[in-house]
């Protein structure tokens, strides 16, 4: 499961959040993070009671260009502490600003994002073999929870870019 995504240097951390939920499917309904040197960079809220005892740093006006400088540059994006999505972002390539270039834009990706909540990588794991076997002594439960489908061999790259496009390039939380 991954995602090959154009985004512009001065992009604010809080929007390259924004345009990894939506590139992967997700709902913004979990915290998250960015990680680099064990620096945690993340939205300050008085009401997170661990964001003082970790070593962090409001992202809120950090933009990409601080973090990935050269090719090849890695920070570590976490959503959802609870099933602790790790997603390695990695400045691929620098390419130069064209007109006919439009920021964001997803430009590759394989597979389905995992649905939100369902237990993180293991249970997601798990979860695949249940749905292929319509047997499974949970099968019915899961179909129910997941809509009545779920295919994890699912992407379209045409899908996301237009969700891109709207505001907030498409995270609405």
């Amino acid at each position: 499961i991954w995602r090959r995504v154009l985004v512009p240097a001065d992009m604010l951390l809080p929007d390259l959040h924004r345009v990894i939920q939506t590139a992967m499917g997700w709902t913004n309904s979990h915290m998250h993070h960015f990680v680099q040197n064990r620096t945690f960079y993340m939205e300050t809220r008085e009401e997170d009671e661990f964001f003082g005892e970790m070593d962090s740093v409001d992202y809120e006006s950090i933009k990409v260009s601080k973090l990935l400088k050269k090719e090849k540059d890695k920070i570590i994006y976490e959503y959802d502490f609870g099933d602790s999505w790790m997603h390695d972002i990695i400045l691929e390539k620098k390419i130069s600003n064209g007109p006919e270039i439009i920021y964001p834009t997803c430009v590759d990706g394989a597979m389905n994002c995992p649905p939100e909540d369902c237990g993180g990588t293991w249970r997601y794991e798990e979860m695949l073999k249940i749905i292929k076997n319509p047997g499974h002594e949970e099968y019915e439960e899961y179909m129910d929870w997941l809509g009545g489908a779920f295919d994890p061999n699912y992407f379209n790259k045409d899908e996301v870019n237009k969700r891109l496009k709207t505001r907030n390039y498409g995270c609405f939380r």
